[in-house]
């Protein structure tokens, strides 16, 4: 069976998403989501990161993300797949909850239903290459 997985309404994995409201402390701030620590993580040495952590909704974190008059850190490209796998371990093993819901998954493939994503999420035509899906069965086989 797949998990497909896509709003932070869907029970129970809803929390998969990385609007899902489970903070988390790492790299010595707190980060209301793994999508606001992801974005800021873009702007690494730049006032553009506190201004990312502080917003108040994961929307608006991932809206600031993608403003391109923001400077891209040169390496983004090379380091984006760690830096989510970094934030998605964090917040899974801050919460045992959710850990629990992710651990009881086995080992059933995971695939964010993202229609517009074709890199995070599996797009609309399911040709994507669903990176969250496969940072989400990393984190599950490094909590076993």
């Amino acid at each position: 069976m797949t998990i497909y997985f896509y709003s932070t309404r869907e029970n129970p994995y809803g929390c998969f998403s990385n609007f899902s409201a489970h903070g988390f402390n790492l790299d010595e701030a707190w980060w209301r989501t793994s999508e606001h620590y992801f974005q800021a993580q873009k702007f690494i040495g730049t006032p553009h990161v506190e201004q990312i952590r502080l917003v108040l909704t994961p929307k608006d974190a991932a809206k600031m993300g993608r403003e391109r008059f923001r400077p891209l850190r040169s390496d983004w490209e090379q380091v984006k797949d760690d830096v989510m796998l970094k934030a998605v371990l964090c917040k899974f093993q801050t919460h045992a909850d959710i850990c629990e819901i992710l651990l009881s998954t086995g080992n059933q493939l995971i695939v964010e239903n993202s229609p517009i994503d074709y890199y995070w999420g599996c797009g609309a035509d399911g040709s994507g290459k669903n990176k969250l899906g496969q940072v989400l069965m990393q984190v599950r086989d490094l909590l076993r």
